[in-house]
């Protein structure tokens, strides 16, 4: 489990116009009671680049807003952290059926109504996740290739691999536990993905151990992160594609968001999904606000 960091509340944001340069917690408009933490930066949301950050299953959202608000005003960047709640039991999973919602419909609802209030472009989107949220966002970049543009997973428990013989979530054949979603490896192996894990994320306590999953994945986050892009690379080739997922292992990491994003994770994980160099100060517009 990834440590939180101990944050104030934010102020809560019904509806209206949001505000610019502030990390805002709002409730979805439909009548749903899913939230999400938004952060819209000084230079506005108009076509404005949408960055998703899914947290693990400390619920630490606002904790990871918060540590990324800087790096998106930097960049431009509106972002959005849906808040998966304790009924979203299996949202590592996208939400079996008979476990709680349906997380990537959700996910949709969250970018949906983001776009209508911003104007950011969101037909496909930047994902990021850590730990259980790492699970989540490679499962939904697997289901929904065309909305992803990039994806940085960061210590992921275990994966969803890409073998077709295994029924989802431990392979891409289809499961009668998610309808409607089909794994088309000739698309999700299309997104480029960076996956990081720390050196030190060894640690086999907290993390999903049966034979089946050692057997498949190894036994801890690194043995697991390893196999896994070597599996993505090899059925990449296989398929005469060019493998555009990647490890990066943090020298020294282990699994706690606050030391990573200190150690630089959140400049890395910009540099992977923005490109370019980082933007060394605030631009006029948004010193405006």
């Amino acid at each position: 489990m990834i440590k939180e960091a101990a944050v104030k509340d934010a102020p809560v944001n019904h509806n209206g116009a949001l505000p610019t340069r502030k990390v805002v917690h709002c409730v979805r408009q439909d009548g749903s009671a899913q939230s999400y933490f938004i952060y819209v930066p000084g230079s506005g949301g108009a076509e404005a680049p949408l960055f998703v950050v899914v947290h693990g299953i400390s619920r630490n959202a606002q904790a990871q807003a918060q540590g990324f608000q800087e790096l998106c005003e930097r960049y431009g960047v509106v972002m959005v952290v849906p808040v998966f709640g304790v009924e979203s039991r299996d949202y590592q999973r996208l939400g079996r059926s008979g476990r709680g919602p349906r997380a990537d419909a959700a996910l949709d609802a969250v970018v949906e109504e983001v776009a209508l209030r911003t104007g950011c472009k969101a037909s496909s989107f930047h994902l990021f996740g850590i730990s259980g949220g790492a699970q989540f966002a490679h499962r939904y970049a697997l289901a929904h290739p065309h909305r992803v543009a990039g994806l940085v997973v960061v210590g992921s428990g275990w994966y969803t691999f890409p073998n077709p013989r295994a029924r989802f979530p431990y392979g891409i054949r289809r499961s009668p536990e998610l309808p409607g979603v089909r794994f088309d490896p000739e698309e999700f192996l299309r997104v480029p993905i960076t996956v990081m894990v720390g050196e030190k994320d060894t640690n086999t306590e907290k993390v999903r151990n049966t034979p089946r999953v050692n057997r498949q994945q190894g036994k801890n986050r690194l043995e697991r992160a390893q196999r896994w892009v070597e599996a993505m690379r090899e059925a990449a080739t296989s398929r005469g594609l060019e493998p555009l997922v990647k490890l990066e292992v943090i020298p020294d990491g282990q699994h706690d968001f606050t030391s990573l994003m200190a150690g630089g994770l959140g400049e890395k994980c910009f540099g992977h999904l923005f490109k370019g160099p980082i933007p060394s100060r605030l631009t006029k517009a948004s010193r405006r606000g």
